[in-house]
């Protein structure tokens, strides 16, 4: 009598089991396919083991692959998608260090002043505001920028009176430093001849007394707490607008510098519905007095496969120096009496610092000039002391903007990281020279001092300061140019970077700044697939034209996220 069934069964049962052992020992076991195959002219890796590549695979959201197209085709599936731009390039997903999120959904619906020339004209687009809008509505706008009007100077609030006389008007500058109201504004607020100005700012004034209209740095809240705040869903919708258009320049990640409590409540639940497609990294924005307080307990974990992280605070030591805040240790050039301001006192800084280690929060601290920089650093180093560190807790400086060459040295021996926005220099040339004079201009956008020292480089825009885009950045920190190509040869060229370099810090450098570099900021196995892909190599571009550039796609954990309408 032959074997029975079950037997039989048993018997095949282990001979394919066998077989199967067999081939996973010689490395021949069929692989699933991928979800995703990327193909590109070239793809940059980021990763220095393998820095070029034609194609990568991604499965369930994470890099199988990378390599050669017939490597990756081989894990072509009939649900594979194939994305391919043959002419194109492609990098890991671009992140901008530092942005403001709910800020750039609000400039959309705000009146946008950027590149406006003269007062006349910012009068016109008021009053066309005034006529389109309800009578209970503020006229609220951004981007202003008197360096670039006939004479240079500051406003006044006659300008806007003259064509609002009964509608509060409240303007705020490009750098978000300094507001200029409106007669009623004002009148709302209760400013007049006697008010006097925070210790951390300034109300510009006529020969009279009066207030000129314009607020520098902490006196800008006199007006602020008169203008209505939005609501939770006014937040939501600026937040998901500004997503679109981040999405749309290549980014798949943004740390959001000054989140306040409305904010991340409001990125929580979009995160927690499935809205939020950015990877943000936020940092806390505190309020003033409490800061020691905001760091006293852990930040709140994020979930296992979240976009939303908050485990950074964000403080000020200082203004901008476009609006003449920003803290020097000798008098600004072009204004004599004027050293700029002091935002926080830097024993507060310090405790806040040594409270923020101790609870597991990193600090990133805005600090614009020469010793706004060097009271950061001496804040950090007293408290690393204080609190020694088994690993570094990758403090950040927010601008760097102007330092001291001996200053560098001190950011490398503490670990501290320059998070830099290489697309203020090719606007702010027009003026940094008359600001800061010969000699101390040599340390303005010193990003190549930086990277010689070893330094770690993170790369950001500051947006809606400067526009979204990070090509924009990457031509600034390759070229040292404006739009049009001035100076020849490039202004401080000695800074420049290589776009290899640059590329790095809105990469690597970005995500190490951010805790990511085990997931994002390079392409190889095991990373989450973020990938950006242009339109063309920028490689080899000349630098003049990497503004042409477009972004054909960005994907993020595997998935298009956007992708460019057919020309």
């Amino acid at each position: 009598m032959g074997p029975s069934r079950s037997n039989r069964r048993l018997t095949l049962a282990a001979a394919l089991l066998t077989l199967f052992a067999a081939e996973r020992s010689r490395g021949e076991e069929p692989e699933k396919p991928a979800d995703l195959i990327v193909v590109a002219g070239r793809i940059w890796t980021g990763d220095p083991a393998k820095p070029w590549a034609e194609a990568v695979a991604v499965r369930a959201g994470a890099i199988v692959a990378v390599g050669a197209r017939d490597e990756a085709m081989r894990l072509r599936g009939p649900s594979t998608r194939l994305v391919e731009a043959a002419d194109g390039l492609a990098t890991p997903g671009l992140i901008d260090a530092h942005g403001h999120i709910e800020s750039l959904g609000r400039s959309l619906e705000d009146l946008d002043l950027r590149g406006v020339a003269s007062v006349e004209e910012v009068a016109r687009k008021v009053k066309e505001r005034v006529e389109s809008l309800p009578a209970d509505v503020w006229i609220t706008g951004s981007n202003w920028d008197q360096s670039l009007w006939p004479g240079g100077s500051f406003p006044n609030s006659a300008a806007l009176d003259a064509v609002a006389p009964d509608r509060p008007v409240w303007l705020t500058r490009v750098d978000g430093h300094a507001g200029w109201a409106n007669a009623e504004a004002m009148r709302r607020a209760r400013v007049d001849k006697a008010t006097q100005p925070p210790s951390d700012g300034q109300i510009h004034r006529a020969p009279t007394g009066e207030p000129t209209g314009v607020f520098i740095d902490g006196a800008m809240n006199l007006i602020w707490r008169v203008v209505p705040p939005p609501s939770a869903a006014e937040v939501e919708r600026r937040i998901l607008a500004a997503q679109n258009q981040i999405l749309a320049r290549g980014l798949t990640g943004a740390h959001d510098a000054g989140v306040s409590a409305l904010e991340a409540d409001a990125s929580r639940r979009l995160d927690r519905d499935g809205r939020l497609s950015l990877r943000v990294y936020a940092m806390a924005l505190p309020p003033a007095g409490r800061e020691v307080q905001s760091v006293s307990r852990p930040p709140i974990k994020a979930p296992e496969g979240g976009r939303f992280e908050m485990r950074a605070i964000k403080l000020f030591i200082d203004g901008a120096m476009g609006s003449r805040g920003a803290l020097l240790f000798e008098p600004y050039h072009d204004d004599p009496g004027n050293k700029g301001l002091l935002l926080i006192e830097p024993k507060v800084l310090e405790e806040t610092t040594v409270a923020a280690l101790r609870n597991g929060w990193q600090v990133a601290t805005h600090a614009i000039g020469d010793r706004a920089n060097a009271l950061v650093l001496d804040a950090y180093e007293a408290a690393l002391k204080a609190v020694p560190q088994t690993t570094s807790p990758r403090l950040r400086i927010e601008h760097a903007q102007v330092v001291r060459k001996q200053d560098v040295a001190r950011f490398a021996k503490l670990g501290v990281l320059a998070s830099m926005q290489p697309s203020h220099s090719s606007d702010d040339m027009r003026w940094a020279d008359a600001r800061l004079g010969p000699g101390r201009v040599d340390g303005a956008y010193a990003w190549r001092w930086f990277l010689d020292a070893k330094v770690p480089l993170a790369f950001g825009s500051d947006f809606p300061v400067e526009v979204v885009d990070p090509l924009w950045g990457l031509y600034a920190a390759v070229t040292r140019q404006d739009a049009e190509g001035l100076p020849e040869g490039g202004w401080h060229p000695d800074q420049r970077m290589s776009l290899d370099e640059s590329l790095g810090a809105f990469t690597a450098g970005a995500a190490f700044a951010g805790f990511a570099e085990d997931r994002v900021g390079a392409l190889k196995p095991g990373m989450r697939a973020d990938i950006t892909i242009f339109d063309r190599d920028l490689f080899r571009e000349p630098p003049r034209r990497l503004l042409a550039g477009r972004v054909l796609f960005t994907i993020l954990d595997g998935s298009v996220v956007f992708e460019a309408k057919q020309p």
